[in-house]
């Protein structure tokens, strides 16, 4: 159950819509009651916000990435990375935003989703 976004939520998910907006052709959709960011129109997402999403005890922004990045993030800094439900199991992480996020590192990893999210990847036989 998500809550009623507060002025500084509201300044948090300004700050990562100006972040994926930035990317060209991204487009912005409510998906699951949150802000959702897609490649393009008739895209793939590669980041959704997390306004306290399931009970969360944060704010954040779930970005696609691969498992191994994922497990990096997550065991070296704990405090600012999770494994989001659902599309944790397929490399997703979520960025923590609440507290004092490094907010040039968010920028990255949202730059590196779309990047991922966007590239061609190999057909199967």
């Amino acid at each position: 159950m998500k809550r009623a976004m507060t002025a500084a939520d509201e300044k948090v998910l300004t700050r990562v819509r100006k972040i994926c907006l930035s990317i060209e052709g991204v487009i912005e959709t409510l998906s699951h009651g949150e802000p959702t960011w897609w490649t393009k129109k008739g895209g793939r997402t590669f980041a959704t916000f997390d306004n306290h999403h399931h009970g969360a005890a944060h704010l954040g922004v779930v970005v696609a990435a691969t498992l191994e990045v994922q497990h990096g993030l997550v065991t070296s800094q704990p405090e600012h990375f999770l494994v989001p439900p659902y599309v944790g199991s397929k490399g997703w992480v979520t960025c923590v935003l609440s507290g004092k996020p490094d907010w040039k590192q968010v920028e990255a990893l949202v730059r590196q989703a779309h990047a991922f999210i966007n590239t061609p990847k190999p057909r199967r036989g």
